[in-house]
């Protein structure tokens, strides 16, 4: 899978807002949850942080979609 780029302005963005951005969360709680449920992936590795800070060339994957930080 090659993940979808995703552009951020800051240097960093948390996951949440990262996921929103992306288009795969639709509000901040479905967001939350979804993390918190062990359903989202951090480079590689599963993350139930919400507030993990994401830099770029960080990658997350959900329900199969993958996205790179740019």
């Amino acid at each position: 899978m090659t993940p979808t780029p995703l552009a951020i302005k800051e240097e960093i963005i948390r996951l949440d807002s990262a996921m929103k951005l992306a288009g795969v969360a639709m509000t901040g709680g479905h967001a939350k949850t979804v993390i918190q449920n062990g359903e989202v992936a951090v480079n590689g590795e599963i993350c139930t942080m919400r507030g993990k800070k994401l830099k770029k060339g960080d990658t997350f994957v959900f329900e199969g979609k993958g996205f790179v930080i740019q």
